[in-house]
């Protein structure tokens, strides 16, 4: 069965940074595109961040441009999201999603992220 697995969420203060890993069993990262996703309470799902299946393309959200970072190892079939500078707003839980120009998506269950003083 394929699976995501976040981890790396926690409570953390404003200014802070948290690492996000998200890791694919029983799944060929290799030719997926990989992509963040957050939400907030009371909000819908927004994209955050997204990176091409060879690492070389990156795309961000206005908001968190210049913060965050996707990055993967395909070896390691793992994708990270390093978040600097964090602020109340980065508050939500974060989905790693998988996605595919000819097959299904998939996604994790999601891990929190917290910031607060």
């Amino acid at each position: 069965q394929v699976q995501l697995a976040e981890s790396g969420g926690g409570l953390v203060q404003p200014g802070g940074s948290l690492r996000l890993s998200c890791v694919g069993s029983s799944l060929n990262l290799m030719s997926y595109a990989m992509r963040w996703f957050r939400q907030a309470p009371g909000k819908e799902r927004e994209l955050v961040a997204s990176i091409s299946t060879d690492g070389g393309s990156t795309n961000y959200t206005a908001s968190v441009t210049g913060r965050f970072t996707i990055s993967r190892n395909n070896a390691k079939r793992t994708v990270y999201l390093q978040m600097n500078n964090l602020k109340t707003e980065d508050t939500a839980v974060y989905y790693c999603n998988a996605a595919h120009s000819l097959k299904r998506d998939y996604w994790g269950q999601g891990t929190q992220v917290t910031v607060s003083s």
